[in-house]
């Protein structure tokens, strides 16, 4: 790292010189090659993909089905006037690129998207391309008697990356930065080498996007990770190199040590990020994979930029970085006003770590207690499919679903397919007894005729009285595979498979939550073993872990009562409480393992790089906290700023991970890393850094705080005040 950094202080021209370069090099190749972003779909093996390869269709076709719905006030919905103008309209979309078909409720075929009663019809569209101009065509009948929307499946919102959120997170953090460095250039160099990172990283993704697999989702992802991380990962080596300054070191100086310690520390947290991201594929899914990838990708350019692209910067600055206060300080005495010592002998976080440690029991238990009571909700957090009907009033795809709803029933959007196979007459004949027996089954609302869909196989489509995101709905799905179907099947040939867009969701559900534990158990493992090479300890990795499992669960919980619960979702703009999502809780886990072990690294290693000097627990971790405790603050606050801000991207998904991650963080920071590991460490003494023989043996050696004598060139002035100290005493 000391090579590293002083040719990156030397040559910064070449360093700033290059990370342009690369950058331009990214813009042109993004200019000339665009995007290829694709649906991922590899679905874990189950009884839907097993009905999709029966009807020998891909889930990922580019086809999609959508409805438009009208809705007739003080004339009837089949008036002679309302078929014309529909019915005009129709034709007109039929006519479209990319439409495919168009099923209209006036024919012999579409009578059952008739409601009469409810003055309220629909067609289905199936569509192949861009679906903005249907939309267009469709709503521009609309009149005070005539109410059109759209909706289903190729109508969904779509996921947008960039804009507001980001620039919200940017300027937040900025302004944190501002009130705790009292420097403009000290506060701007986390923003401008955070947001380097992350542009590279993303037109790296794009320019990837062409090799390797990746949902357009990914570029959300990247950013919302990158800006936290990156930001982060400055935000220490910037503070570090701040002390070394105004402990009396050269800039040059400063820059080495700034790298040799908090630089250390920001590779060893980005590659526990990278690893937890990367571990995603033990979920077996393409999208979540891609996702963790593309997430991988930008922590590895924010962390290149942070140890390359900001020690340049650094150099270029020189003195600026400090306040003018902290420079008329050393212009006055020297290195003296800014030693440790000194400069924490007296301050909050001093005398936070003293108070931690003088009652470390009392201190461990709150801590645990605000924990479990935030952690309690995710004992009841549902995965699955958020419905239109939890959709932000006023949204179309709420109107769609107030339309709709009353006429046609909740579960109109969520219709179950049975893929039957019927290689002969008896299995045939067992169908049509399944199908006469479906209508008297609980939760379902409606029953189509089987239907050939090639040779010895026929669907049955399946209406349930529930939405999609309803218990209910993943309860008659359950009932069908356990009950219904196997005991029309018995006997005879038939063999019958529930699939379709609802089931397919609960099954995805399933599959990733079945497999949960063994990602968590995955990450925990990485975690405890980075930390026991790190630190050549067994108790405080074993603290690491189990601290950050809190902190997951924690991240969890929150979800669950803001966006299940609906606590505060309305408030966010996505709407009213529904099922999580699938993808968030990996996100959770695999980013906040991550970012858990960040804070972990920095705390610990300052509490280990004094407990080598002065062999004293309680010294150790009072300094370590007093060290890194306003740091750590601010760069939770900052990790808030960036994450909520994509709380309010008015995306259910985008704002649960956002959301999640943010308060997550902000109790990781103020309560695990200041309160519970300072107090268990105290409670378990000395012996945390006890480590065996045989284990010290096969460890291989990785110095997280750097060599003895980085440790010691970071902290001149702390000797030179302890002499002075002991002389004026004896005096």
């Amino acid at each position: 790292m000391s090579f590293l950094a002083r040719w990156c202080a030397r040559h910064r021209l070449i360093v700033l010189g290059g990370w342009v370069g690369a950058v331009a090099v990214l813009v042109g190749l993004v200019l000339g090659m665009g995007s290829d972003f694709k649906t991922v779909a590899d679905l874990p093996h189950s009884e839907s993909t097993h009905a999709y390869e029966v009807l020998g269709a891909s889930s990922g076709s580019s086809a999609e089905t959508g409805r438009i719905v009208w809705h007739t006030t003080g004339v009837a919905v089949d008036a002679p006037e309302i078929r014309a103008d529909v019915g005009a309209m129709l034709t007109r979309v039929a006519s479209l690129p990319g439409v495919t078909a168009v099923t209209s409720p006036y024919t012999a075929g579409g009578s059952a998207q008739l409601s009469t009663s409810q003055d309220t019809a629909y067609a289905t569209v199936t569509v192949t391309g861009d679906v903005d101009r249907v939309q267009q065509v469709a709503r521009s009948i609309g009149t005070s008697q005539l109410r059109v929307e759209t909706g289903g499946q190729a109508f969904a919102p779509k996921t947008k990356s960039g804009g507001l959120a980001e620039v919200v997170g940017i300027l937040a953090a900025l302004a944190v930065l501002l009130v705790a460095f009292r420097s403009a250039w000290a506060a701007v160099l986390p923003i401008i080498t955070g947001v380097v990172g992350v542009v590279a990283s993303l037109l790296f993704v794009m320019v990837g996007s062409h090799v390797v697999d990746l949902s357009s989702e990914s570029i959300t992802m990247g950013s919302l990770i990158g800006l936290g991380v990156g930001i982060d990962y400055a935000l220490f080596i910037v503070d570090r190199h701040r002390k070394a300054l105004m402990a009396g070191a050269s800039v040059r100086e400063a820059v080495e040590q700034a790298e040799n310690t908090n630089g250390r520390a920001v590779i060893f947290a980005g590659l526990t990020v990278i690893a937890a991201l990367l571990a995603m594929v033990v979920v077996g899914m393409g999208v979540l994979t891609g996702m963790g990838q593309a997430a991988a990708v930008t922590v590895l350019f924010t962390v290149l930029a942070a140890v390359t692209l900001l020690p340049a910067l650094l150099s270029c600055l020189g003195l600026r970085v400090l306040s003018r206060r902290q420079r008329r300080q050393l212009a006055a005495g020297g290195a003296a006003p800014g030693a440790p010592e000194v400069r924490h002998r007296r301050s909050p976080a001093r005398r936070w770590g003293a108070f931690v440690t003088r009652v470390p029991g009392p201190m461990a238990v709150l801590a645990l207690v605000l924990l479990a009571a935030l952690a309690v909700p995710a004992l009841s957090m549902r995965v699955g499919q958020a419905d239109a009907g939890s959709d932000p009033a006023g949204s179309a795809s709420r109107q769609y679903f107030e339309l709709m709803s009353p006429a046609f029933g909740e579960g109109i959007d969520a219709t179950l397919l049975l893929v039957a196979e019927t290689p002969d007459p008896g299995a045939a004949q067992a169908l049509g007894t399944l199908v006469g027996n479906l209508s008297s089954v609980p939760d379902v609302a409606a029953v189509s005729p089987a239907t050939a869909a090639g040779t010895g196989v026929q669907v049955v489509r399946v209406t349930p009285s529930s939405s999609a995101g309803a218990q209910a709905t993943v309860g008659l799905v359950d009932h069908l595979r356990t009950s219904v179907i196997p005991a029309a099947e018995a006997g005879s040939q038939l063999r019958v498979s529930v699939g379709g867009e609802t089931a397919t969701n609960i099954d995805v559900a399933h599959a990733l939550m079945s497999k949960l534990p063994l990602y968590l158990l995955l990450v925990a493992a990485l975690g405890f073993l980075l930390l026991t090479v790190a630190f050549r300890s067994l108790l405080v990795p074993l603290v690491g872990a189990v601290s950050n499992l809190a902190t997951i669960v924690v991240g969890l919980g929150v979800i669950t009562a803001v966006f299940q619960w609906g606590w505060a979702s309305r408030l966010l703009g996505v709407g009213d409480g529904a099922p999580i999502s699938y993808i968030v809780p990996v996100m959770i886990v695999g980013v906040m393992s991550g970012l858990s072990m960040d804070y972990q690294v920095f705390l610990v290693s300052r509490i280990r790089e004094e407990w080598t000097h002065s062999q004293d627990n309680a010294r150790s971790i009072r300094t370590g906290v007093a060290e890194t405790a306003k740091v750590i603050a601010t760069a939770a606050v900052i990790m808030l700023c960036v994450f909520s801000s994509f709380g309010f991207s008015g995306q259910r998904i985008v704002a649960c991970i956002g959301v999640g991650l943010a308060l997550a963080v902000v109790v990781d920071a103020f309560v695990v890393r200041m309160v519970l590991v300072p107090a268990v460490l105290r409670l378990i003494g000395g012996r945390v850094w006890a480590y065996p023989r045989w284990a010290e043996r096969v460890t291989p050696r990785l110095s997280v705080e750097g060599p003895p004598q980085a440790r010691e060139a970071a902290q001149p002035a702390r000797v030179l005040t302890t002499v002075g100290s002991v002389g004026a005493g004896e005096l």
